[in-house]
């Protein structure tokens, strides 16, 4: 746990981003936690503007996602997307009613000049996350799939195709000229940061869309905080998504040390499966952490929470 003014900054994209935040906002003070979130998976779509990793942090922040997939809201109803149906309109990505006042209001209020960051805040201060949420930019980046059929948005590749396609590479349109959002800039260079964690999400398309805006590697770099990742592979395998397939497809075995070598320098410390705990025989760099990743409750996601931030209290500073 930290101290009393400490701060904890978590780097997150998709479903394990999300979760591993919620278990360090449910065990750290009110306010100690700033979460910057991915957002090259942002799209218009029907035209609205749709933010999954935001509002996936959101909703899981808010207690108000849906605990069997991961996003989405709990307890929602689908009259409008049976309405579209009916209609003939695009209904392979599913909003859902309470999920598309969401997609309203922001859209209404990007066209009236408001930023993305803003916006969130002021949404989750409506929905009572006392932590801090901020998108990693306030400019547009865009994750780019290439396959053998060529380029999909990442959208398409994700939900429209499921993950089908072999990935070959990928690209981030607008990220070289993207800024940081200001915030996350001084949560790095605040003194009173203890750790930077970056969240069991994919490296490829929720954490490497980030690193690749100017400023982000660098800042991790010069930071004086330990910077602690949370593999997502567990056994070989991705909890969810497809990080695994990614890797596959790549050439790469999927492992914690895959995800070692990703990271690089970036790294001080990894935290890796008990399933894995062989790997840790094998990575050099950061030091690692075997504990159980898996967070398939509250009490998963409260007690990797705190063995991260235990982990985090052992490294040089």
């Amino acid at each position: 746990m930290t101290g009393s003014g400490r701060r904890v900054l978590a780097l997150s994209g998709g479903v394990g981003g999300a979760r591993l935040a919620k278990g360090l906002a449910d065990v750290l003070p009110a306010g100690a936690l700033t979460v910057a979130v991915n957002v090259a998976d942002d799209f218009v779509h029907l035209g609205l503007a749709i933010s999954p990793d935001l509002d996936t942090v959101m909703y899981t922040l808010a207690d108000v996602v849906n605990a069997e997939t991961g996003w989405g809201r709990k307890d929602e109803s689908w009259t409008f997307m049976a309405a579209l149906e009916q209609l003939g309109g695009e209904c392979w990505f599913r909003l859902g009613d309470a999920d598309l006042a969401v997609h309203v209001e922001r859209t209404r209020r990007l066209a009236l000049g408001e930023k993305l960051g803003a916006i969130t805040a002021s949404f989750c201060r409506r929905l009572g996350v006392t932590s801090e949420v901020l998108p990693v930019s306030d400019d547009k980046v865009a994750t780019m799939v290439a396959t053998p059929e060529g380029e999909l948005a990442f959208q398409d590749y994700f939900v429209r195709y499921r993950c089908e396609p072999e990935t070959l590479g990928f690209r981030f349109l607008g990220a070289e000229a993207a800024r940081l959002n200001p915030r996350l800039l001084a949560a790095l260079d605040d003194p009173a940061l203890d750790v930077v964690v970056i969240g069991p999400s994919n490296p490829f398309v929720s954490i490497g869309p980030m690193l690749a805006i100017p400023g982000l590697s660098d800042g991790l770099m010069r930071c004086r905080a330990p910077v602690i990742a949370v593999s997502p592979i567990i056994g070989g395998r991705a909890v969810k998504g497809p990080a695994a397939k990614m890797m596959r497809e790549r050439g790469i075995e999927p492992s914690p040390l895959a995800i070692a070598g990703e990271y690089g320098s970036l790294l001080d410390g990894l935290v890796i499966d008990e399933i894995d705990r062989a790997e840790a025989e094998r990575i050099r760099g950061p030091r690692i952490r075997v504990t159980e990743t898996l967070m398939r409750g509250e009490n998963e996601r409260r007690r990797l929470a705190q063995d991260v931030l235990a982990f985090a209290a052992e490294l040089p500073r």
